[in-house]
């Protein structure tokens, strides 16, 4: 990361140092906003980035009893444990920091930078202490959440299943209620990162399971707590099936879990104990809290892996000579570093727009769970979880997209050199394949802006996005010059946005509209994405030097050269032939 745009994007542009003024953030100033981040920033450099090469070649083993980790995960993990930086934006209560969220999400963008698959065993912990503080009872969070804070405990989330895949309706894990108020439970799930390792003392499964008389589909669901060491220090009947090998984020184990196998259970009170977290059947509604802050937390790991990717591809085209500039035929004449060619700054800039564009989306969404937390008025409130509502699947999907793009450069900046094992452009860039699934694929998302978003409580989540683009271009505008020539191109986008999201709708095959959901998130978040480096434009203000100027320079490319990939798709979404709307399979 560059501590110069972190300071920008959050002093300049996002003015966290304003949330001191409210009484949840009164204990905090810049001064302690600057301190954490420095600690995380050390943090990285020193405990997260030197095992980040060999995570992926020192990959978990299981050896049907064990899993066995690279040894410097667990020391990495215990020195941010020590930081407190695991319970940063949480309640003071519970142990936590109670810093602003958009502070939190800054200081994990560092560790996700230097080292994404080890943090990831934090983050998901901190996901899971999350939802429990939000609907756990009060001796779910005293007993299992400040565990979790100090790292003696991690945590995971349970969902899928071999065979529902993302249809969390075709969930078959029973949960069998007992007469102490526990239940039993059953079944497999699939894919669970961070399933089972030895980092801590205990792992605490978030598991959606159905009662046996519970309805059918996501409306039978409810969510289970079942730890893999009971609080007696009885193994639960939580077993490892095996470990599935992926192409990138090898340091996190992603596990398949059998529950009530009956390896330590006895045959009479058969299954895993398990214990219910809220009411039955809202387990959908209360994994929700898990899952959205994951999917941000997919495109905050995402923006940092390209990130990570865009910075040591800068470093290298200062340093790698090689060739001359054009018409200096003489070989007798020293090479230049290759950032002096055109098509790699040209490559550069474009890196550039999408990780530094990703990052403000990211952290313009963290500002957004703080105006919904602690917001002065209702609809203060109101506005900011609209706004996380609509922009969430973006901040998922875009930067799994186009931050992925950025490593892809990355490789092509390196030449031949970046496709070896000396350089790390090509382990991000395997790493950051995994985004554009983790967490829901990008047709599940875009399924999720049209379908739902975009047109609920009546379009109020659009509008409320389109009003805060409006005000920008407003802003823009006002100031004449350059500025007004880019918020006059939004303005257009926008004006796009609102035709086709009608277009789309008023048409009467859904399936048809479906199928170009993931067309309408990829043109949508490009317009969302002009309007963060609008905002960014903005903030420069008068400022005259190499960092304001690489942003307006950013910002001209992506108005030149992205913005218009959007207006060409909203074309191809209005057209409605882009894909065929029968039911007919047997042309494929």
């Amino acid at each position: 990361m560059d501590p110069a745009d972190l300071r920008f994007l959050l002093f300049d542009w996002l003015r966290v140092d304003e949330l001191t003024r409210r009484s949840r953030f009164v204990e905090h100033s810049r001064e302690t906003f600057e301190a954490v981040l420095d600690l995380a920033r050390v943090l990285a450099e020193e405990h997260f980035e030197p095992h980040y090469q060999s995570n992926d070649q020192v990959e978990p083993t299981f050896d049907g009893e064990r899993v066995v980790l690279n040894p410097p995960i667990a020391a990495a993990l215990a020195r941010l444990a020590e930081s407190g930086l695991v319970g940063a934006s949480m309640d003071a209560e519970v142990g936590g920091m109670q810093l602003p969220w958009l502070v939190a999400t800054a200081c994990y963008s560092w560790l996700q930078a230097a080292n994404v698959s080890t943090f990831a065993y934090s983050f998901l912990t901190m996901a899971n202490a999350n939802l429990l503080a939000a609907h756990g009872s009060a001796d779910q969070v005293a007993q299992w959440v400040k565990p979790m804070l100090d790292g003696a405990y991690f945590g995971t989330m349970c969902l899928s299943e071999t065979q529902a895949g993302s249809s969390l309706a075709d969930i078959r894990c029973l949960a069998r209620p007992c007469s102490d108020g526990t239940f039993r439970l059953s079944g497999t799930k699939m894919w669970i990162s961070a399933g089972d390792h030895g980092l801590g003392e205990n792992i605490v499964h978030l598991v959606l399971a159905r009662n046996p008389d519970a309805p059918p589909g996501v409306r039978g669901l409810s969510l289970f707590l079942v730890p893999k060491w009971l609080p007696g220090g009885e193994r639960n009947d939580v077993v490892t099936g095996g470990l599935n090998h992926k192409m990138g984020y090898r340091g996190t184990t992603n596990a398949v879990l059998n529950f009530g196998e009956g390896r330590h259970r006895p045959r009479d009170d058969a299954g895993a104990i398990g214990y219910l977290v809220g009411e039955r059947e809202r387990g959908l509604t209360y994994m929700f809290h898990m899952m959205n802050e994951a999917r941000i937390g997919v495109g905050a790991g995402a923006m940092a892996l390209g990130y990570t990717g865009y910075r040591r591809s800068l470093a290298y085209a200062q340093q790698r000579l090689q060739g001359r500039p054009p018409g200096a035929k003489d070989a007798s004449r020293p090479q230049t570093p290759i950032i002096e060619h055109a098509d790699v700054r040209r490559m550069l800039l474009r890196q550039k727009s999408y990780v530094e564009g990703a990052l403000g989306l990211i952290l313009y969404c963290a500002r957004l769970v703080d105006e919904q937390l602690t917001g002065e008025t209702d609809a203060d409130r109101d506005e900011a979880g609209l706004l996380l509502d609509i922009l969430t699947p973006i901040a998922k999907s875009w930067p799994s997209q186009w931050c992925l793009v950025a490593n892809d450069i990355a490789i092509q900046i390196h030449g031949g050199y970046g496709y070896t094992r000396d350089f790390a452009v090509e382990q991000l860039y395997r790493d950051n394949r995994l985004n554009p699934i983790h967490e829901g694929t990008h047709g599940i998302q875009g399924q999720d802006l049209l379908g739902r978003k975009v047109v609920m409580r009546e379009g109020a989540a659009l509008e409320a996005l389109l009003r805060r683009i409006g005000a920008t271009v407003d802003t823009a505008a006002a100031a004449a010059g350059e500025g007004a020539r880019l918020a006059d191109h939004l303005r257009r986008a926008a004006d796009r946005v609102v035709s086709t999201t009608a277009s789309l709708h008023a048409q009467d095959d859904p399936g048809l509209v479906l199928a170009d959901a993931s067309v309408y998130l990829e043109a949508l978040g490009h317009v969302v994405l002009a309007w963060v480096w609008l905002e960014q434009y903005v903030a420069t203000g008068a400022r005259d030097d190499d960092f304001a100027e690489g942003k307006r320079q950013a910002a001209r490319y992506f108005f030149a050269r992205e913005l218009p990939k959007a207006i060409m798709q909203f074309d191809l979404l209005d057209a409605h032939d882009n894909l065929p709307a029968g039911t007919a399979l047997g042309w494929f």
